[in-house]
């Protein structure tokens, strides 16, 4: 360390250093955004001038700054305002909700929400179009389920998108319709934008302050960087990535961002010669996002056998295609992110990504950089997961989604759900697995999907013995997953560890989530959180 006196030093707690032996790691000392030293308190206090700022952690726990692998932060941070349904535990509540809301806005505004989860009502009913005209006549409504791949619309707001008994499906959605034709206002996929598309979109200012009312959620949460991740056909990923970008230009950016780029402008984007990892240190290009299938709630995930109330789901492009492109993507030098959902879904992947590797020895070129990842893996095979050993790809998985997808998956698939959320399987074949929140699907709380992983029971604690107990994984291997896992895969050599000389990305845990016996992870919080060497966010 230098003659400069630190900017902060932190001491009297723990470090969640990669060590053996961290007992004597109690404090630490950070200057101009990165860590100068650390050590034990006797040696890290006396360091600090007359500017430092010294705070005692009485025995705190710090932790690198949790990254989210997959959230949807442009789609979140604007609509934390809408209605949330994700606490409603039926049909008749959510209903009573939309009256609310709307006896509380002008006729002829929309009412938008989403989160609810019927798998989980006793009375497992979607919401219909009458039931939702009955409640908000006046108002056009539009509501998402949980997982994003199915919404429930109102007449007024099919009207407006110009929906009626004669709208053919568009490619990759699917609108629900009764014996005579008409649609129920249950819309899958990308049928949902037909709706999406006539909702005037927000100004740059107002996205701009949603980017920083939610990177001060995140602080809350302990996260500092993000991977903020497209929608299927996403119109608004220009306006997303220009609120980035200027967030950037005015020092107002206090999330390490990861900004992926849509699958159908590929073109586009390898005209415009753009790179996986181009960027600064706040700011970079992430992976091209395509969709090989769609959920398990809206029964569009791509299956090998039939669902037992459905049938095998669908690819939501033509596997042909897919493979030309990924080809096309990586010959540009822009890794791809695939959505993967159903065991079909992500055999299909393994044979593509099989090929790319084959097709890469053939001409003699290296992999990339940053691996090609699949994201969610959520059902697969174990003969198709062993396969995953061969190849150089990243896995991205959504822990607290199971403990939305537990019963939705037992009513669908029965025994099947074995394979899924297999996270212990896919960590044992040595592919890099990231964990993520894929919000706002889920709470983006990385202690929330810890303990998801580690213990595979709801916050309840319920099932007692864990849903399919043997995929539970340990605690370090889940902070892992959050941490220092995603920065080796994305080549960021000074994130996701506390070590001297890294970023000053911090997370400080009100318990030590690593001493055994584990404290129970809801329970615990995150009192500061440090971001860039800068304090973001502090309760204690």
């Amino acid at each position: 360390m230098d003659n400069l006196n630190p900017d902060l030093i932190l001491f009297n707690g723990r470090l969640a250093v990669p060590s053996t032996d961290s007992s004597a790691q109690t404090a630490l000392a950070v200057g101009r955004g990165r860590i100068l030293t650390m050590g034990a308190n006797q040696d890290i206090i006396p360091l600090a001038g007359p500017a430092t700022e010294r705070i005692d952690l009485d025995g705190r726990l710090v932790v690198p700054g949790f990254i989210d692998t997959h959230i949807h932060f442009y789609e979140w941070s604007l609509k934390r305002r809408d209605l949330k349904l994700d606490d409603v535990t039926g049909p008749d509540e959510l209903l009573a909700r939309v009256r609310e809301a709307a006896a509380a806005c002008p006729p002829g505004q929309w009412i938008m929400g989403g989160g609810w989860n019927e798998a989980d009502w006793s009375v497992p009913q979607m919401p219909t179009r009458e039931a939702l005209d009955r409640a908000a006549p006046d108002h056009p409504v539009l509501l998402w389920r949980c997982d994003l791949h199915l919404a429930a619309a109102n007449s007024c707001a099919l009207q407006r998108a110009g929906i009626d008994s004669r709208t053919p499906d568009p490619p990759e959605g699917r609108i629900a319709r009764d014996a005579k034709g008409e649609s129920t206002g249950i819309l899958r996929e990308l049928a949902i934008n037909l709706v999406r598309q006539v909702v005037a979109p927000p100004d740059a200012n107002r996205v701009a302050e949603a980017f920083i009312d939610g990177a001060c959620a995140l602080h809350r949460r302990g996260v500092t960087g993000i991977h903020d991740v497209r929608l299927m056909r996403d119109k608004d990923g220009a306006r997303a990535f220009r609120a980035f970008q200027q967030l950037d230009r005015d020092d107002r950016l206090d999330l390490r961002c990861w900004v992926t780029l849509p699958g159908d402008r590929l073109d586009d984007i390898i005209d415009l010669g753009l790179r996986t990892g181009f960027g600064n240190d706040r700011l970079r290009i992430g992976h091209v996002k395509f969709f090989s299938d769609g959920g398990v709630g809206a029964r569009t995930a791509w299956m090998i056998a039939p669902f037992r109330d459905a049938e095998c789901g669908m690819p939501m492009m033509d596997m042909a295609a897919l493979a030309a492109d990924v080809a096309k993507a990586e010959d540009a030098g822009l890794a791809v992110m695939i959505h993967a959902v159903g065991d079909r879904a992500n055999r299909e992947l393994i044979c593509i990504f099989e090929d790319l590797a084959a097709r890469r020895a053939r001409l003699g070129r290296p992999a990339l950089p940053i691996p090609h990842r699949i994201e969610h893996v959520q059902m697969i095979r174990p003969e198709d997961a062993e396969r995953l050993r061969r190849l150089d790809l990243a896995l991205n998985v959504t822990p607290s989604n199971m403990l939305l997808d537990m019963n939705l998956i037992d009513k669908a698939v029965g025994a099947r759900g074995s394979w899924a959320y297999a996270f212990r399987r896919l960590m044992d074949t040595g592919s890099p697995v990231m964990f993520s929140s894929d919000c706002p699907v889920c709470d983006p709380a990385p202690l929330l999907g810890m303990h998801a992983a580690v213990t595979r029971r709801r916050t309840d604690g319920s099932p007692e013995e864990g849903w399919y107990p043997e995929s539970r994984v340990t605690v370090q291997e889940a902070l892992d997953a959050y941490t220092i896992v995603p920065a080796a895969v994305h080549r960021v050599d000074d994130c996701g560890v506390i070590a001297p000389g890294k970023r000053a990305d911090l997370a400080v845990l009100s318990a030590d989530i690593l001493a055994q016996p584990s404290p129970w992870l809801p329970d615990v919080s995150v009192d500061m959180t440090v971001f860039d060497g800068r304090i973001v966010h502090r309760d204690f």
